[in-house]
């Protein structure tokens, strides 16, 4: 026969046993509440441009993806560049609309070229020369004093739109 006290232990054991597993299963649970990173990266990215050098291009990651932020050195003449405090920035997608490439930026020349097929784009990422089919894509933002949210459509984002159409910012 058993003895009281190595039932008592066995029970204990048991019981801490359980306890673990139930501490465990509690764990994962939550794990799977969670939002995966994939989803929170989705969320919103705050750039401060209040560093920024002219004709020096930023890139930040926003969804994966390469945003280029270019502090201009001159008030630009078109349509796609936005005022944050004093100067302006060209803020756009560092993807190539042909095939996906990261267009490289020249800054003697002011411009990006994507050296896979050619393509050829201006400060503002308007395409110029070889196939991308349409200027350089623009995520959504908001600007707050000297700070680009990105991922939130602000006054900004909207008149940008209204400005030059939809189809160039096909984020």
């Amino acid at each position: 026969m058993m003895s009281e006290s190595r039932r008592g232990f066995i029970g204990k054991a048991f019981g801490a046993v359980a306890g673990v597993g139930v501490v465990a299963s509690l764990v994962a649970m939550k794990k799977t509440w969670d939002p995966l990173p994939s989803a929170m990266s989705a969320g919103f990215t705050e750039v401060d441009t209040s560093e920024f050098e002219a004709n020096k291009l930023e890139v930040v990651v926003w969804r994966g993806k390469p945003i280029f932020v270019l502090k201009l050195d001159v008030p630009p003449t078109d349509k796609r560049s936005v005022k944050i405090g004093d100067d302006y920035f060209s803020v756009m997608i560092g993807l190539c609309t042909h095939l996906g490439c990261i267009p490289a930026y020249r800054a003697d020349k002011h411009d990006f070229k994507c050296a896979c097929h050619g393509g050829e784009f201006t400060a503002a990422g308007v395409n110029v020369f070889g196939p991308p089919p349409r200027p350089l894509d623009i995520p959504p933002f908001k600007v707050e004093g000297q700070k680009l949210i990105l991922g939130e459509e602000g006054e900004e984002y909207r008149q940008l739109v209204a400005a030059i159409g939809a189809e160039s910012l096909k984020a």
